[in-house]
């Protein structure tokens, strides 16, 4: 790698475009992610994340837009691309009836590695994977398997990992285990894109990027976002929260209502309107200012967002 490629973003890409029949399922994206940087990609189910990323490494053409990853050229260059990109896709996609070390061994033939058995035994021992080396796939439980998925993609040392969804269905622990490593990986200058819908996971980028019905809406930190938003939020505690959440939904000076186990959230754009709405139905409660969290803030945007997938009125 040259070294201006080496200079340059993992992901610049401006006004990425893609339409699935007669659909606009990527709107004009554009995105620039760091070297060495954990870069969240958040929303909905059926928002355009895979779409997006599939884009934005050369997998898919896109209609209109261009950019470069890793220096290379989307529209041009997209087979370099490849050779240096790991790619986990959300389905675990591996040979249940072979082994971690088999499973390895054959996707490292598969990228035409020299020193494949030296590769294989580097990712298992990276990985804490040698005490289960032996095991068959189809035995592992999810956190296993992800370990597995991830080895595979660092097996021909990429520069950049792009990962779908990598903990849906894993436990706590082996989510926490896993962005562990993601973070090892960064400190030694690989740079990740990751799509997630655990708020407690997004917090752990350095960046994040919210994009619903295929439009980016928000870029930032986590607290540059939530900031960007522009809510004032109170946490009302005490009873019959579900009541009160209702009765305030359409009160003037509340955007939203979110309920937080034994706290409800009540947020809005005007301090004074809000305080008023809240304190004529919840004088009997507790009522707290508090800081406008992730999940409020991507609550607030999917509440902006238009669906590009509803019929006209």
């Amino acid at each position: 790698m040259s070294a201006d490629r080496g200079a340059t973003p993992a992901i610049d890409v401006r006004d990425l475009t893609k339409h699935f029949g007669g659909r606009k399922v990527v709107d004009k994206v554009s995105l620039r992610v760091e070297r060495g940087e954990i870069h969240g990609f958040l929303g909905p189910n059926g928002s355009g994340k895979t779409t997006s990323i599939r884009l934005m490494c050369g997998l898919l053409t896109p209609d209109s837009g261009s950019g470069t990853c890793l220096g290379f050229d989307i529209l041009k260059e997209s087979a370099a691309i490849k050779r240096r990109v790991g790619y986990m896709t959300q389905k675990f996609s591996f040979w249940e009836d072979l082994s971690i070390r088999e499973n390895l061994a054959f996707t490292a033939r598969l990228y035409g590695m020299k020193n494949r058995n030296q590769a294989v035994e580097a990712a298992i021992e990276n990985l804490g994977l040698a005490g289960r080396a032996d095991q068959l796939a189809g035995s592992l439980s999810g956190g296993w398997k992800q370990r597995l998925a991830l080895a595979a993609c660092m097996l021909h040392e990429p520069e950049l990992l792009l990962l779908d969804e990598p903990t849906a269905g894993v436990d706590p622990t082996a989510r926490r285990d896993f962005w562990d490593e993601l973070h090892k990986l960064a400190a030694r200058g690989i740079s990740v894109l990751v799509s997630t819908h655990y708020m407690d996971e997004a917090e752990r980028c350095h960046k994040l990027a919210y994009i619903a019905y295929g439009r980016l809406m928000a870029t930032g930190t986590a607290r540059e976002i939530a900031a960007a938003q522009g809510l004032h939020t109170l946490a009302v505690h005490g009873t019959g929260l579900s009541a009160l959440a209702e009765a305030l939904q359409n009160a003037p000076g509340v955007s939203q209502t979110v309920m937080f186990g034994a706290e409800l959230h009540v947020s809005g754009q005007d301090r004074d309107a809000l305080l008023s709405a809240v304190r004529k139905v919840a004088d009997a409660h507790e009522i707290v200012e508090t800081e406008t969290g992730l999940e409020d803030a991507f609550i607030h945007l999917m509440n902006q967002a238009q669906d590009n997938f509803k019929a006209p009125s």
